[in-house]
């Protein structure tokens, strides 16, 4: 309900009578509801759920508050069925999601109403309680499948079959799926931060880049770890202990009231202190939730952010060298009053065998 609320409370600010919600996990963020299709309408007094004849039992169950309004022939035609008598005057639409199409339909159909895209309708960048422990739970399932992951590992694995066994651990140990297609970049490979885990195989003293996470009641995890399997050269050393240095200095210093790019500029500083700077190509972290990837962004372009109390983000500082590899150390964090309570419980550990 208070998610609701605070839907109509955006409504008003805006000064639209009804808001059109298309996406997909916005919808679930709202209702409850859980179905692959469907489209709410929100007014001042009513809260409709539009849905075909695949979710009308699902839809009962998961969102018993909400009326429904069946679909027949098209959603479209249904919602125009809908908004008759509500008097809708100005109806505010998620224009970053809604297609061309499918707006023009609206448009013509309903010629009496206004069609306002509105940025932000809906918010999920602060997580209640019941949020924070979904996520929670997500955490906990990529931190055993790491744990789970140290007893095997070996060189002359291949990338794709280090994916899998925690892909495996994951899904066997209560996710629903992962939360993005698992990254393992050994030697060279992990010098690309979004390396695709392939064939090539593990090799004693390079480092393997591996981000993962596990999908629990909905709710997303990331989790990052670098790690060197048999005798390192000094150099990683050097340099993992100066990407860890610089994740944990963020994990202290974070606090609410911080814009994004205050955050990130923690860590970057030390990076380019140490000469290394150019070799830190993407932000600091993001938030994570119902979504992989969702607000509040941290990063060196996000200066128009502000960090507040229930955020939950990942810290995730990494350093880049094409030809020989990469270094990441990521967390995920839940934003308090004081500071960050770090979510990630996985061991940090440079050498592994």
């Amino acid at each position: 309900m208070a998610r609701l609320e605070a839907l109509r409370a955006r409504m008003a600010e805006e000064g639209i009578d009804a808001a059109l919600i298309t996406e997909p996990l916005d919808r679930r963020y709202l209702s409850g509801f859980t179905g692959s299709a469907g489209w709410l309408l929100v007014t001042a007094e009513r809260a409709i759920l539009v849905l075909d004849f695949r979710y009308f039992e699902r839809a009962e169950r998961e969102a018993p508050a909400w009326e429904q309004t069946r679909v027949s022939t098209t959603f479209e035609a249904a919602l125009f069925e809908a908004v008759e008598g509500l008097a809708v005057r100005r109806m505010g639409v998620q224009g970053d999601h809604l297609t061309v199409r499918t707006f023009r339909r609206l448009e013509a159909g309903m010629p009496e109403v206004a069609l306002l895209p509105v940025d932000s309708l809906v918010s999920r960048e602060v997580k209640d309680e019941t949020e924070v422990e979904a996520i929670r739970a997500a955490v906990r399932c990529a931190d055993e499948a790491w744990a789970h992951l140290h007893t095997v590992i070996a060189p002359g694995m291949r990338e794709r079959e280090v994916a899998w066994i925690l892909e495996r651990h994951m899904r066997e140990h209560g996710a629903s799926a992962t939360s993005f297609p698992t990254i393992v970049g050994s030697g060279p490979n992990g010098a690309m931060p979004h390396a695709t885990a392939g064939e090539r195989a593990l090799r004693e003293g390079e480092p393997v880049v591996m981000d993962f996470g596990a999908v629990v009641d909905g709710y997303c995890s990331d989790i990052t770890r670098t790690i060197c399997l048999g005798k390192p050269e000094e150099r990683y050393l050097s340099l993992w202990g100066l990407v860890l240095e610089a994740q944990e200095r963020v994990e202290v210093t974070v606090r609410p009231g911080m814009t994004g790019k205050e955050a990130d500029a923690i860590a970057r500083d030390a990076f380019v202190a140490a000469g290394y700077g150019e070799r830190f190509g993407h932000g600091l972290g993001h938030g994570v939730g119902l979504a992989i990837h969702e607000g509040p962004r941290l990063s060196h372009l996000a200066e128009e952010v502000v960090l507040a109390p229930g955020m939950v983000f990942t810290v995730e500082p990494g350093l880049y060298f094409p030809g020989w590899g990469g270094i990441r150390i990521e967390d995920m964090v839940v934003l308090r009053e004081g500071g960050a309570e770090v979510l990630t419980r996985a061991a940090k550990e440079a050498v592994v065998g």
